[in-house]
């Protein structure tokens, strides 16, 4: 899919455990009362948010001309208040729609932001949006938000959608943010980042959120060198035909030699009695990462032709599932890839939508063990471990706009797993096939000048498996004084088991797994201080019940049973200017306390606070532009119960139009200060903590035609 800045009209919809993709391990707690903690939370966030809505004040007094010419926004009503230059969002409703007009709590990253602060992977972006976290592991990286992120588990909760095609696998139903499987953040237009449960249009894994890509179009080429090794090339190149075609062609090629020496006390022979120590826990030249991508896509008048592949190769230096220490052998492979052909027309109130798709996913596995007796020579063997995933599917949606102020959208999609093979070595090789069909219906309608309500529902059923399962969303959308919405939201999501959790691991289990589910209800307050000033205060609680975790017979046969239970509260605020001289200001707060309901236990992998603060500024023409971001994270309980400490890590970019004539020269630093932090490892790990990388510099040239 391709999307200008400029046009409002969607141009598509997207509009051991042996070695292997392991599953979390258990936590939550009792429910807290909703009226208790929301009053608690306001309070909390009232008081944080007066510096920021200070700040505003001073801003917008300095930067507004005199009152008599000011624009009375304080009276504009709900429609007047659309109309003011506002961020728009395809991914919340499956149509574009100005984000304050959304059923859903929406973050809008641009091409423009992207380029300010220099952000290399959509981890990155993600990073730097409110609310959201993430950790490296030294093999995948992991993404949290509203303070859940189950160490290990490959983000089966949020749904990743690039130009409106679904990025999630049929195997471990993974979402991946690094280089694993993931387009190149050169290639972004924007990202739409919508929170809550989205299950009502997208049915499974659009649990916590959705994460919806916009790809753009133009031609570039550029390099890029830095520490550690790192050297990175892409070219893109986009051509528009007299006859109404279009093609856009992008790939990209990135390796990274890694951290030559990584430590890990849980190694080391000398402080610690773990058979596996060795090297004075010193992991050597193992943390290599090479990754390339290719993107195309082929548009005429209302069809889009897009393909997508990508393959990365990671070295894993930390001995996970019992490898052995240091041997240099561990490794994984992702290859994700799509072909998508989607025809979308509007005629008048009508606009009609379909697509048809083939995916592509694999895994593979290299672990080294050592079965030799105590005592006796090494005998390594090489495990191999992996999936293969292919499937096929369509859906087809309409959109209506018959009713003056109502909006009817209407679909259908359908899924069919060719092929779901999982092996392990000589000891397993599964491989089934599965299918799954969505109805979904959506209206939309403003009853009066200031209030507009949204409903939606979707029925999933899952042929051969647990069966079906409706989800609902409600939303109601209030106009206060005109610069002010207030959103009340209520959502229902599930998350279906995957074929890793129902059939890796054999024997045990006698009774299906069914579908995880959350309920979450939401309350969020948007402020306009006229165009340039935006405010935003959110407050919500959700309800986790048949949380899928790994469990154990007596003889020690590991299965997947539906388990436990998580109650969540919390509030996120948000203040942003964004001024016609270039200066860019955004400062966040998140608090957030999610238990396990059994066990009352903060959950694990779970920051209490999140803080950020974005500065940036471009001169005329963007001959020269600097960014740099804050961000600080409180401490997280591990699985072995400890905590670790809390991080504050610093970046800086800078570019030049000037230096090199005709080209834009940039420089990056990531954790400018060094800081050392660390985020809990999961249970495939002897480490109860991994480090987090240090510092890390780039230095990128791009030519842009």
């Amino acid at each position: 899919m391709v999307v200008t800045a400029e046009d409002d009209r969607i141009v598509s919809f997207m509009n051991p455990t042996p070695a292997g993709k392991h599953s979390p391990a258990p936590e939550g707690r009792r429910r807290r009362g909703w009226v208790r903690g929301c009053r608690s939370l306001a309070q909390g966030c009232v008081l944080a948010s007066l510096p920021a809505l200070g700040a505003a004040h001073a801003l917008s007094a300095a930067a507004a001309p005199a009152p008599a010419a000011a624009p009375a926004y304080a009276d504009l009503s709900l429609e007047q208040l659309m109309d003011l230059k506002v961020e728009r969002v395809y991914g919340a409703s499956r149509q574009m729609q100005k984000v304050t007009q959304a059923p859903s709590s929406v973050s809008i990253v641009t091409a423009d932001d992207i380029r300010l602060f220099g952000w290399r992977t959509l981890a990155d972006v993600l990073r730097s949006v409110r609310g959201f976290y993430a950790s490296d592991d030294r093999n995948y990286t992991f993404l949290g938000t509203r303070g859940f992120q189950r160490p290990g588990d490959y983000n089966t909760r949020v749904l990743v959608l690039v130009d409106g095609h679904r990025m999630n696998d049929n195997v471990y139903d993974g979402s991946y943010f690094g280089r694993e499987a993931m387009v190149a953040v050169d290639m972004i237009e924007r990202v739409e980042v919508i929170r809550g449960p989205s299950s009502s249009i997208y049915g499974s894994s659009a649990f916590f959120g959705v994460i919806n890509i916009v790809t753009k179009r133009g031609s570039e080429v550029s390099a890029e060198v830095g520490t550690l090794g790192s050297y990175e090339g892409r070219f893109a190149f986009n051509h528009k035909f007299r006859s109404n075609l279009e093609w856009q062609f992008s790939g990209s090629y990135f390796t990274n030699a890694g951290a030559k020496r990584i430590y890990y006390p849980e190694f080391d022979q000398r402080i610690s009695d773990n058979p596996a120590a060795a090297n004075d826990g010193v992991a050597e030249n193992a943390d290599r990462e090479d990754a390339a991508q290719l993107f195309t896509a082929l548009s005429y008048y209302d069809f889009t032709l897009s393909a997508f592949v990508s393959r990365r190769l990671k070295e894993v230096p930390t001995a996970s599932y019992g490898t052995v220490f240091n041997d240099g052998r561990e490794r994984t492979g992702d290859r994700r890839a799509y072909v998508d052909a989607k025809f979308d027309r509007a005629t008048g109130d009508h606009r009609v939508l379909g697509r048809v798709f083939y995916d592509q996913y694999r895994y593979s596995g290299q672990y080294p063990y050592d079965y030799a007796a105590p005592g006796e020579r090494p005998a390594i063997t090489m495990e191999s471990d992996g999936a293969i995933g292919e499937w096929i599917g369509t859906e087809w949606q309409l959109n209506v706009r018959a009713v003056p102020d109502h909006a009817f959208i209407a679909g259908v999609e359908f899924r069919e797993s060719m092929r779901e093979r999982q092996y392990y070595s000589t000891t397993l090789d599964d491989s089934r096939r599965s299918r799954n069909l969505g109805l979904f219906g959506q209206w939309e309608g403003n009853l009066g000048k200031s209030l507009l309500l949204s409903g939606g529902l979707r029925y999933d059923h899952y042929f051969g498996s647990f069966g079906g399962t409706l989800n609902p969303r409600v939303a109601a959308i209030y106009s206060l004084t005109g610069t002010s919405t207030v959103k009340l939201l209520y959502g229902e999501a599930f998350r279906a088991p995957n074929p890793y959790e129902r059939f890796y691991y054999t024997g045990s289990r006698t009774r299906t797994l069914q579908p995880e589910r959350i309920r979450t209800e939401e309350l969020v307050l948007e402020h306009y201080w006229g165009p340039a000033y935006r405010g935003t205060i959110s407050l919500y609680q959700y309800d986790i019940k048949r949380l899928i975790n790994q469990a154990a017979t007596p003889a020690g046969d590991v299965y997947f049973e539906n388990l436990d239970a998580t109650h969540a509260i919390g509030g996120e605020l948000e203040f942003e200017a964004k001024h016609a001289s270039g200066l860019l200001a955004r400062v966040s707060y998140a608090h957030q306390k999610a238990e396990d309901v059994g066990t009352g236990e903060t959950l694990t992998n779970s920051p209490r606070s999140l803080a950020k603060l974005n500065l940036a500024w471009a001169a005329p023409r963007q001959v020269f532009s600097a960014g740099g971001e804050l961000q600080f994270q409180s401490g997280l309980r591990t699985l072995a119960g400890a905590r670790t400490g809390s991080a504050m890590v610093a970046n800086l970019h800078v570019t030049s139009r000037r230096l090199v004539p005709g080209c834009e020269l940039a420089i990056t630093a990531s954790n400018l200060f060094d800081r050392r932090y660390a985020t809990p490892g999961a249970e495939e790990h002897a480490q109860d903590t991994l480090v987090q990388p240090g510092r890390l510099l780039w230095l990128k040239l791009t030519r842009k035609f």
